[in-house]
C-alpha cells in the first residue's frame, strides 16, 4: 500500500498529546502565564498519586482510562493563586498553604475543565465519545500507588512532566487500554462553537420572528381586501 492509501491512525502518544495540549490551554489562559511540557514521555508500568497534591479522574467510553496530575507543593500554589488573582482576588485574601482545603477546590475544578476539554477534542477529532467521572483530590505526605478500576487486556502508561511559568514542575500520568483509530472515511473535525457567536444568532432569530410574523398578517389582511 502506497503512502497515499495509507490510512490515518490515531494511537496512544495521539491521545496523550490531545491531552497534554489541554493541560497547557486550560492552565495558560486560567493562570494568564505560560505552561510547557517536555517533547519527551516515559513509559511507566503504573500510575501512582505522589505528594504534594495528587488529582486523578476516571473516563469511559469509546477507550478507558486513567488520568493523574501530581503537583509539587510550589506548583500548586503557582497555579491556584495564578488562577484566582487573574480573577480580580487580591492576594491578601488567598490561601497561604497548599494543604487548605480552598487550593484542593481550586485544583480540582481546573482538572474538570482541563478533561473536560480533552473530551470535547476527542469527540471532535476520533468521533467517539468518552465521559468523566468528579476528580478527585489528595493532599499527600507519602506515595500512593493507584491503579484503575476496570479490566485492560493490553494496558499502556505514560508520564510527562509539565513546567509552570517559574519553573515549578508537576506531572501527568496517563493509563489506557492499548487503542488505535484507524481513518476509514474522510471528515473535517468539527469545530468548537463560538458562544458569542451563537448568543448573536439567537438574538438575530428572535428579532427575525416578530417580523416574520407581521409579514404574514400584513399578507392575509391584503387577500383579504383588507
Amino acid at each position: 500500500m502506497n503512502e497515499k492509501n495509507s490510512p490515518v491512525v490515531f494511537g496512544t502518544e495521539d491521545i496523550l498529546r490531545s491531552l497534554c495540549n489541554s493541560v497547557t490551554d486550560v492552565l495558560n489562559v486560567a493562570t494568564c502565564s505560560q505552561v510547557r511540557y517536555s517533547g519527551m514521555v516515559q513509559r511507566i508500568t503504573k500510575t501512582c498519586l505522589k505528594p504534594d497534591i495528587g488529582c486523578f479522574v476516571l473516563f469511559d467510553g469509546g477507550f478507558t482510562g486513567l488520568v493523574v496530575l501530581n503537583f509539587s507543593a510550589a506548583a500548586a500554589m503557582e497555579i491556584y493563586e495564578g488562577y484566582l488573582l487573574s480573577m480580580g482576588m487580591a492576594r491578601d485574601d488567598l490561601a497561604t498553604s497548599h494543604t487548605a482545603d480552598e487550593v484542593s477546590n481550586v485544583m480540582g475544578e481546573l482538572m474538570n475543565q482541563i478533561v473536560g476539554n480533552f473530551t470535547g477534542k476527542i469527540g471532535r477529532e476520533l468521533q467517539t465519545h468518552i465521559t468523566q467521572n468528579q476528580p478527585k483530590m489528595l493532599v499527600l505526605n507519602k506515595q500512593v500507588i493507584l491503579s484503575v478500576d476496570t479490566n485492560l487486556d493490553r494496558p499502556e502508561a505514560r508520564r510527562v512532566t509539565f513546567y509552570t511559568a517559574r519553573n515549578n514542575i508537576f506531572y501527568l500520568e496517563l493509563a489506557i487500554d492499548h487503542t488505535e483509530f484507524i481513518q476509514i472515511n474522510e471528515f473535517d473535525a468539527q469545530e468548537i462553537p463560538d458562544p458569542d457567536a451563537l448568543i448573536e444568532q439567537v438574538g438575530a432569530n428572535a428579532m427575525g420572528v416578530p417580523a416574520a410574523v407581521a409579514d404574514e398578517q400584513e399578507d392575509l389582511l391584503r387577500s383579504l381586501g383588507m
